[in-house]
């Protein structure tokens, strides 16, 4: 342990956030019936929306990308690019324009994993092991807002950016879905370890190793259900950085029971609220799902694991964030507070969104005044 942990201190107080949002906002794009950017009008929608990012990173057509340098030269042997293709979809959580997935209860999550599990099957390869298990889905007709896509995809990243400091400028709650040819770096380490522990450690499966390892000693853990534990990883780098693992081997979303999905519902309400809870703010954070390629080899397949990370850039307070620079960026992270402090201190976050208990007193306060 680094002595920037031994030193960790609460650090400054603030008062609670007490910013509120209309429940609807005319001039959200992500809001029902309200005009987007490309023209299109959003329905008057209940739960979740699905459309194709407006401003889309990924495009589903681009130029043939040409070497154009000769064999051997220092430019092929140096500069390697290839080009990838792909579908961005935005994916809202909630007709509400003030709430956030700590303030949904699991049975209003549930459509949110419901409509992620869907796209996810849509686009999975016809001949993937995958879709023996997978509930049948189709995607609409083709139109603005969702179309069949036109080629197979290799990756689908499913993501939430919450707040401004992780970059999100519309506080609708939303999260994207990146489709690409390609397989990203970050997903294609984790399975070339995940395959080589399970090829190495006699058919095991290293994530489902590692939670009952976590439940054992139990002092990481946050929250635990039937089907998934909340826990902040031992080898984490941000503060409170946390993932969401399951109790068995579970290749991908489309692998979940029904009752499953709901302790997924229940353990990302766990996380998000205990978040807020913690600063008394709405906290910030990269969420991301990492499972099983949508077009892969069997042994690819069938060694990804299914798990969500968190990563949170807050510290001590909801001001003060934690910034990789200097040693950490150019040798390796250093841990503010350990993942054991981090783990008590969320274990201890629980119980109502302090938003709600807030509300709760004024209304309170009020009564008592007349």
């Amino acid at each position: 342990m680094s002595s920037k942990a031994s030193r960790f201190s609460i650090g400054q107080q603030e008062a609670p956030s007490k910013t509120e949002l209309p429940f609807y906002d005319p001039k959200c794009y992500l809001c029902p019936g309200n005009p987007r950017a490309a023209g299109d009008t959003n329905p008057q929608y209940e739960s979740t929306f699905v459309f194709v990012n407006d401003y889309s990173a990924v495009k589903e057509t681009q130029a043939d990308y040409k070497q154009e340098d000769e064999p051997g030269s220092l430019p092929s042997l140096l500069l390697k690019a290839e080009p990838v293709t792909g579908k961005c979809y935005v994916v809202t959580f909630s007709k509400a324009h003030n709430l956030t997935l700590a303030d949904l209860s699991p049975e209003q999550i549930l459509p949110v994993i419901q409509t992620w599990t869907q796209l996810y099957t849509a686009h999975l390869c016809p001949t993937s092991p995958l879709v023996k298990s997978a509930a049948p889905t189709t995607l609409p007709p083709s139109s603005q807002t969702r179309s069949a896509p036109n080629a197979q995809y290799r990756y689908m990243q499913i993501f939430e950016n919450k707040g401004a400091a992780m970059g999100c400028s519309n506080p609708h709650p939303h999260g994207q879905i990146w489709t690409t040819t390609g397989l990203p770096e970050e997903p294609a380490l984790e399975l070339h370890n995940l395959q080589t522990y399970h090829r190495t450690q006699g058919g095991a499966h290293m994530l489902v190793d590692y939670a009952q390892l976590e439940l054992h000693k139990s002092e990481r853990i946050i929250h635990r259900n039937d089907h998934f534990i909340l826990l902040c990883p031992w080898w984490g780098v941000w503060p409170f950085e946390t993932m969401i693992l399951p109790l068995r081997h579970v290749r991908a979303l489309t692998d979940l029971t029904e009752a499953e999905r709901l302790s997924l519902a229940e353990s990302i309400a766990e996380c998000t609220r205990r978040y807020d809870n913690l600063f008394e703010t709405q906290f910030p954070y990269s969420m991301g799902i990492h499972q099983a390629p949508l077009e892969g080899s069997d042994n690819e397949i069938e060694m990804s694991s299914l798990h969500l990370h968190f990563y949170p850039p807050l510290l001590r307070s909801a001001t003060v964030k934690k910034f990789l620079v200097g040693y950490e960026l150019m040798a390796e992270p250093q841990r503010d507070i350990t993942p054991e402090q981090a783990a008590e201190r969320l274990r201890n976050c629980g119980g109502e969104l302090y938003r709600k208990k807030m509300k709760e007193d004024e209304i309170k306060g009020d009564h008592f005044e007349q």
